[in-house]
């Protein structure tokens, strides 16, 4: 009984830690979230196939008036993605200029592997740079890390997954499943506690 709840509370810190780097980033200028099909970034073990379709959502909220620049790309050399919709050509910044403080802007793409990068990661990154006058402010991370198969994909394009609503305010509760852990390690107190009284 005690192996079990010892079990369970390990995966459940498992799945906190890898919560943990879903948080939105943020400087003194702004705060950027981005998803992978509807899942918070950074996503890891996803598997993509040359054309398969990646849909990619970012959300950015100013805290100040500033002008916005935002690219997708990735750190390889080799174009490993090219964009079949969204406001950006691959590895270009397209701007907004004169955000307002709290003003949210969301974009959406849809990008596919090129098949000029197989086997291996590629990862997908957004930087988002807030500029005023002569400061600029990046945030950089990344979204998803596939792994490119050297295989052709030919399933049809999935539905897009809704979105959080962007009008939304960011929830200020602890992290998810803190409760859960506070609540196993109580039983297993409990059961351990009961056990050295017999």
């Amino acid at each position: 009984m005690k192996k079990i709840f010892r079990i369970m509370i390990i995966f459940v810190l498992i799945c906190l830690i890898q919560n943990s780097s879903a948080e939105p980033i943020d400087n003194e200028y702004g705060t950027v979230n981005a998803w992978y099909k509807g899942i918070e970034g950074t996503v890891e073990n996803i598997q993509l196939k040359i054309n398969e379709p990646a849909e990619l959502k970012v959300e950015i909220t100013a805290k100040k008036e500033c002008d916005v620049f935002i690219k997708i790309s990735n750190p390889l050399i080799t174009e490993a993605y090219h964009i079949e919709s969204g406001p950006s050509e691959y590895d270009k910044y397209f701007n907004k200029k004169s955000v307002e403080a709290n003003e949210i802007l969301t974009y959406s793409w849809v990008i596919k592997p090129t098949g000029d990068w197989v086997n291996g990661n590629a990862p997908i990154n957004v930087r988002v740079i807030f500029t005023e006058k002569e400061i600029q402010m990046p945030i950089e991370f990344t979204i998803v890390n596939p792994y490119i198969l050297d295989e052709q994909y030919s399933g049809s394009t999935p539905k897009p997954i809704p979105y959080p609503k962007s009008t939304d305010p960011p929830s200020s509760e602890g992290s998810p499943g803190f409760g859960v852990v506070a609540a196993l390690m109580g039983v297993e107190v409990v059961v351990l506690t009961r056990r050295s009284l017999h």
